[in-house]
């Protein structure tokens, strides 16, 4: 690099590749630099398919990124999100054996790992450990119990698993892009560090990341992750349904969507919902027109569906979201979004 940068995110999508490049800046505050954006390919569902291909649309989004900010970098943080991530909850005990009983970061490693020793399906690994609380004695609720004193340690520990090829192809495809991975970080969690607030996490909320192919659950309570979950459908289905609905290509239904979609209807104003779209239907030259109306007949079910889904897994997890409901991902972007999101789980929703 040619002059000193903060940090590099490389957040890869099944839609979207995108690159950002920040550095230091007074007050402690980073100042972006550099941006880059390209078309994903070769990824389904968070699963890469075709190596080269992600490759080469890291490479896109890397490059417009560096020509922005002047800076050639080497080495980025990377996203991994992916259809099959499962989180559980275990639990772990150990006898603290610190003189004077004294509990020492050597426990705490010893007690999540006791946590973790599970079980797992042939291919699959362990991607992260999040402790929830420890108990020492019995006394629950502590968060750091490093320096306490106790003669057992109890841990709660959250536990994230995937398919390990699936992260494998990801790295591989990164170094074929010719980058070095600094870090890979669960999107749920780079999500979760970006929107939610402290109380959110401590009095409890759910975090939905709409994506184009998948949408992640995350739930939070008493600061720590309680629950994850992935679902199989996303953005593109309201795609699919323009697509299917208006007899027009995937690409003038994402246009369709991005500029005039809507799924709440009760949010048109006046004349608002006999406005005229003009769309092209897919084989044909000429234009046809429809009413933003029939547009939002379309979606909305679909956004209700969907919503549905995930509430139904809230309520099923037992967790209390207090704080409400939190969307997230470009899939959250369609008006309307938050208001059905609002009828359907029956809580705050921004």
């Amino acid at each position: 690099m040619n002059r000193e940068t903060q940090a590099v995110g490389l957040d890869i999508g099944t839609s979207k590749v995108r690159c950002i490049i920040g550095e230091p800046s007074d007050g402690g505050v980073m100042n972006i630099i550099g941006v880059g954006q390209a078309d994903s390919r070769g990824l389904r569902r968070g699963i890469v398919t075709t190596t080269d291909a992600v490759a080469e649309s890291i490479k896109k989004a890397v490059e417009t990124a560096e020509r922005m900010s002047g800076v050639e970098i080497q080495i980025a943080t990377v996203n991994l999100s992916c259809e099959h991530l499962q989180g559980e909850n275990k639990s772990g005990v150990v006898a603290v054996a610190g003189v004077g009983r004294e509990i020492t970061t050597e426990d705490v490693e010893r007690a999540v790992q006791s946590a973790s020793a599970m079980q797992l399906p042939a291919g699959w690994k362990i991607v992260d450990r999040l402790p929830q609380e420890f108990i020492i004695d019995g006394q629950d609720g502590i968060v750091e119990p490093i320096g306490m004193h106790g003669a057992r340690l109890e841990s709660r520990v959250h536990i994230l698993t995937s398919p390990s090829a699936g992260g494998q192809n990801m790295v591989k495809a990164i170094h074929r892009a010719g980058l070095e991975i600094e870090n890979m970080m669960l999107e749920p969690l780079a999500a979760a560090n970006s929107t939610l607030s402290d109380d959110d996490k401590e009095y409890g909320c759910a975090l939905v990341n709409i994506g184009a192919e998948i949408t992640s659950l995350m739930i939070f309570g008493r600061g720590a992750v309680q629950h994850t979950t992935v679902f199989p459908f996303g953005g593109m289905h309201f795609t699919k349904d323009i697509a299917v609905g208006l007899r027009v290509s995937i690409p003038e239904a994402e246009r369709i969507k991005h500029h005039y979609g809507c799924v709440a209807g009760f949010l048109f104003k006046g004349e608002e919902r006999q406005e005229i779209i003009e769309i092209t239907p897919v084989g044909r030259q000429e234009t046809r027109q429809l009413s933003k109306e029939i547009l939002c007949d379309i979606m909305q079910p679909r956004a209700v569906e969907l919503l549905q889904h995930v509430a139904h897994e809230v309520f099923g997890s037992g967790n209390q979201i207090s704080s409400g409901v939190v969307l997230t991902g470009g899939g959250s972007l369609n008006r309307g979004m938050v208001e059905i999101a609002e009828q359907v789980f029956d809580a705050p929703t921004r």
